[in-house]
């Protein structure tokens, strides 16, 4: 390998039963390498890595980032101080914690319906249409549930189980829509339109909340409507330092009143469906590359 090679980690978590497989990364890593690059998969707490020795740190599957939320914000703080990582402290930190969405209200962003509830406080609970309660912190719909008024003493059990804790818990309406036009999500690199794909509703009736759910159901490709470009880029603008975005995922229901509105960004590991997408490969691998130069 030429001593002028980028040098890229492409940061992931270690396997366990409850976090997916990120089928996506070794397909990555070859592409990177065939492009020239030097690039290694690295999981984010192996004390062992020497993250200066890299030009860039992109990451991609911590998917048990929001489990220890508190160690993978103080991780990510040390390995921006010693190399470029992607996408940036700031945007990460910011990105870790739901409460984002009050910040895309104030921007005029069209967001779901949310109130949180942090440990301590009561159980208020709507007691007139279907609702999830969710962590502010989490991926993977883990600790994620729908619930009607009647199961109100259900959801008051997880309500003090992610207490317990140390979640703050959210509370949004069930958007009835997603059940029909399901969830858009589209994926920027390199400040553009990557792709779009679509899903089904990950949240059926009577789920437990810590079942391990299927977090995207009858995946496909989809093309964004204009209207949801807009919105996607209205999120995206509202973002503090989104210029410095390697990636976005901006993930998109239709509202009470039809449009398209913000279920939430994903900014710190969203999945690529590379697998769906594999002609976006090679705008990944230049992306990334670009980044590392």
């Amino acid at each position: 390998m030429p001593r002028s090679a980028a040098r890229v980690a492409l940061v992931t978590c270690r396997p366990r039963p409850e976090v997916s497989v990120d089928r996506d990364l070794p397909g990555l890593v070859a592409e990177l390498r065939a492009a020239g690059a030097a690039a290694d998969a690295v999981y984010w707490d192996d004390p062992d890595i020497d993250w200066a020795a890299y030009d860039l740190a992109v990451i991609r599957s911590t998917w048990d980032y929001s489990w220890r939320a508190a160690e993978f914000t103080a991780w990510a703080e040390r390995c921006a101080r010693a190399t470029r990582l992607a996408n940036p402290v700031e945007v990460v930190r910011w990105n870790t914690d739901k409460r984002y969405l009050g910040d895309l209200v104030a921007a005029g962003v069209p967001v779901v319906p949310t109130r949180y509830i942090a440990p301590g406080e009561p159980a208020e609970l709507p007691d007139d249409h279907e609702y999830v309660v969710k962590p502010t912190s989490g991926a993977g719909a883990r600790f994620a549930a729908r619930y009607t008024p009647a199961e109100r003493a259900t959801a008051v059990r997880q309500l003090e189980r992610m207490h317990a804790e140390g979640f703050t818990a959210m509370v949004q309406p069930y958007v009835r829509n997603i059940d029909v036009s399901g969830e858009r999500a589209l994926q920027f690199f390199g400040g553009r339109l990557l792709h779009a794909s679509r899903k089904g509703a990950v949240l059926t009736p009577g789920t437990p909340y810590d079942e391990k759910k299927v977090a995207h159901p009858r995946l496909e490709a989809w093309t964004p409507a204009p209207e949801e470009l807009a919105v996607a880029e209205r999120a995206l603008a509202a973002i503090p330092g989104s210029a410095e975005l390697l990636y976005a995922r901006v993930d998109l229901v239709d509202g009470a009143d039809g449009g398209p509105c913000v279920m939430e960004l994903e900014l710190v590991e969203p999945n690529l469906f590379l697998g769906l997408h594999a002609g976006s490969l090679p705008s990944v691998v230049e992306a990334v590359l670009t980044a590392a130069r």
